[in-house]
């Protein structure tokens, strides 16, 4: 493979690399836990957005099992994400032949 032919692919892994990043920023997931009594939003980027907690769980007192829920709820969610990423990323490099030893 010649370096011209190397340039090109690498400006084109780069502007296909934007397009996952602007995809993806646009991209929401909600995790839940407890049934969904927990829902978490979390942005494309990793970010979360809100969360939602069922009444009945603020009226059992219980504060330890509510932040179990949501720590599964936002670790949830951003398994959905990371998924998607992956998935969004297979896809569009799907095309493009990789040198030896790179990979996503």
């Amino acid at each position: 493979m010649n370096i011209a032919k190397m340039m090109q692919q690498a400006k084109k892994m780069q502007e296909t690399m934007k397009t996952v990043q602007d995809e993806m920023s646009d991209l929401e997931m909600t995790g839940e836990s407890g049934g969904g009594m927990v829902k978490v939003v979390i942005s494309g980027i990793r970010r979360v957005k809100s969360i939602d907690i069922d009444d009945s769980l603020l009226q059992d007192n219980d504060k330890s099992l509510l932040e179990d829920l949501i720590v599964a709820a936002v670790n949830s969610g951003i398994q959905k994400v990371e998924e998607a990423s992956k998935s969004k990323q297979q896809e569009l490099m799907s095309g493009m032949s990789m040198p030896p030893g790179f990979s996503l």
